[in-house]
């Protein structure tokens, strides 16, 4: 077989691929509860058609995922606005094609720009574009305007009412379980040390606590701080105290390993945060007869942090400090001519319009299943992503139809449409964490079956399903042909410029942090800082993006690697740097040394070349800093 053939086989194999994500057998039902009650209700109240458009609200549910309840309550409330908006406009537009194109393309790209420049975890824009086209969709009456969005709001409401059902049980399980995780990862780490799997387990620890540390955020409520949110925020502290003290002390230890209980003494700790292992281990924290004066004090950070889930929280003397980038920074920060989530949002819009566009044009019936599919294609994060999309969405659809139009052939009753409307959105939520092939087989019957229940005629099988493939073997055509024509290497080109920019706004922050100027300052609200995370931000998703492309630069991705590792390693240490107030003063001549090293990196990252060698000075308690530097310079020399 051609290399050609076998890369074809791969991308067709691997969409089929299922993950090892454990089935949601909760959300799954939750989901099912979300769409078709609505639907009950309007049977019981005697009008149908409106229990299916407010069944169109339940899509809200399928936007629920394991954040803080705090962060959940906002986001499912937009949410539930953003449909209602969305509905109101579809009515309204329905009568001319072309401002539903254009809208439809504005709501697609706005939901992927939000979405992905907040790194908000959800399917994005399929379910907007979705509820937008069926209601454009629906026998066209703008009066009804009002209704159909009130409707849908009702039915959005059900599901934030169902989605924040679990707080009453654990009002703070989200962010438990990621404190758990990062004690875990840190006990990893701990075994890591003095072995060769140090610098990859440096790395998973430090994504944990970056994690941690956004979840906690997400999850803080200024006017209500719990015993229990307060106890894990200060859990996490340690372990992140713990994390950098073992990176400033043990980093070139590259024979002893520490000693084994200090492993178990961390798992101990993150035990604790779960009941139902706590049994499986001691509770009493182990230590060495004979140990060193610093792994002694390690120890002692362990005695602290053990001591935090004991004590009274009278005694927990920390207060909680959230310091997180505003949502206008943020979107101000992706607003960017580099920007890959900007750019991906443009293709976006462009090319869902013309699909609309184009399906108005061919004069088919139920056109919005070809802009549809278009949308369905192109959400995937990368190139390869896309074409997983593709192959899921064609051999998935093509089954999904078949499936609706027997359902539909037999003329279902108000209260059957609302037990399949329950069973297909059940089964879409388990297995669309498996796989989005296998979930298209049940979500588009769903969807067709709420769209076609609303109307009214004599049924056609075969009419119905040629149709409808017809209508998605177009749509993913469109899409197709738009990614790889807009976007095929957007994304490997731009990385040179923005690892520069990345490594001069970190050389910026360094200064800031050890210069006399900026010592009354506070850096954590720093511009310097906000500019360094930004970055950061858009250079791990550009780089994501670049790794997905067809064909794909091998040789930028196996070399920009190590790169963005490095970048994300020195500002982690930097960031945290920030939050201590009494940092050393560090010479002029040493800051401008630090500061011209950093822009040397970054004018030989743009241009492509090696930089010079050149000696990194050492920063007084902040080691690491200076091997962080002389690691980022040796990664950029392998060109």
């Amino acid at each position: 077989m051609s290399q050609r053939n076998k890369g074809k086989s791969s991308v067709f194999r691997q969409a089929f691929s299922l993950n090892r994500k454990p089935i949601p057998w909760l959300k799954a039902f939750n989901a099912g509860l979300a769409a078709s009650i609505p639907v009950i209700i309007g049977l019981l109240l005697g009008n149908f058609r409106f229990g299916l458009i407010a069944g169109l609200g339940g899509f809200t549910f399928l936007y629920v995922f394991n954040v803080p309840y705090a962060q959940r309550a906002k986001k499912i409330c937009w949410v539930v606005l953003a449909m209602t908006l969305i509905t109101f406009l579809g009515t309204v537009a329905a009568p001319y094609p072309l401002a539903v194109a254009v809208l439809m393309g504005l709501i697609g790209a706005t939901a992927i720009f939000v979405f992905g420049a907040l790194k908000i975890a959800g399917p994005s824009a399929i379910f907007f574009v979705l509820v937008f086209l069926m209601v454009s969709g629906m026998p066209i009456d703008p009066d009804e305007a009002f209704i159909r969005a009130g409707l849908v709001f009702l039915g959005g409401s059900l599901s934030w009412i169902i989605a924040m059902a679990g707080w009453f049980h654990d009002p703070h399980g989200p962010e438990r379980s990621v404190v758990q995780r990062v004690y875990m990862e840190l006990a990893a780490f701990v075994e890591s040390v003095g072995t060769e799997d140090f610098n990859e387990s440096r790395h998973r620890m430090m994504s944990a606590l970056t994690e941690a540390d956004e979840t906690l955020a997400a999850g803080y409520i200024p006017w209500r701080e719990t015993n229990i949110f307060k106890r894990l925020y200060v859990l996490n502290k340690h372990a992140n105290s713990m994390f950098l003290y073992i990176i400033h002390h043990y980093a070139d230890r590259n024979t002893t390993p520490l000693p084994e209980e200090l492993v178990q003494s961390i798992k101990t700790i993150s035990y604790s945060l779960d009941k139902k292992q706590l049994k499986n281990i001691s509770k009493n924290i182990l230590q060495p007869s004979e140990m060193e004066k610093d792994v002694q004090h390690l120890f002692e950070m362990i005695y602290n942090a053990d001591a935090v889930m004991n004590e009274p929280t009278a005694k927990i003397e920390e207060k909680i400090q959230i310091n997180r980038p505003s949502v206008k920074t943020i979107l101000a920060g992706a607003l960017d001519k580099n920007s890959i989530v900007f750019i991906t949002s443009l293709r976006f819009g462009v090319v869902t319009t013309l699909a609309a566009i184009f399906a108005f044009e061919m004069e088919l019936a139920r056109s919005y299943w070809v802009p549809l599919s278009s949308v369905a294609v192109m959400s995937g994060a990368t190139i390869v992503a896309t074409y997983h999309r593709a192959i899921q969405r064609g051999i998935g659809t093509m089954i999904g139809i078949i499936i609706a139009s027997i359902i539909l052939s037999i003329n279902p009753s108000g209260y059957t449409v609302a037990f399949f409307i329950l069973m297909l959105t059940f089964i879409t939520e388990l297995f669309i964490v498996k796989n989005y092939g296998l979930a298209a087989l049940f979500f588009t019957p769903s969807a067709l079956l709420m769209a076609e229940s609303t109307t009214q005629g004599a049924f056609s099988f075969s009419y119905f399903a040629s149709a409808r493939m017809l209508d998605v073997v177009i749509g993913i055509i469109i899409g197709l042909i738009g990614v790889w024509l807009i976007g095929r290497k957007s994304a490997s080109s731009r990385l040179p410029h923005l690892v520069s920019k990345t490594i001069r706004s970190q050389g910026q922050f360094l200064v800031s942090l050890f210069s006399q100027q900026e010592k009354e300052l506070d850096a954590e609200d720093s511009h310097e800082l906000k500019k360094m995370r930004t970055n950061i931000i858009n250079l791990k998703t550009l780089y994501s993006t670049a790794a997905g492309e067809i064909p794909i630069d091998e040789k930028a991705v196996e070399y920009y690697w190590p790169v963005l590792r490095s970048i994300e390693h020195l500002g982690y240490l930097l960031e945290n740097i920030s939050k201590i107030k009494k940092r050393p003063i560090l010479e002029d001549d040493t800051l401008a040394k630090l500061l011209y090293n950093c822009e040397s990196m970054a004018m030989a990252a743009e241009r492509g070349i090696a930089p010079n060698t050149k000696d990194i000075p050492e920063i007084p308690s902040y080691h690491s800093i200076q091997e962080e530097i002389i690691q980022l310079q040796r990664v950029l020399q392998n060109t």
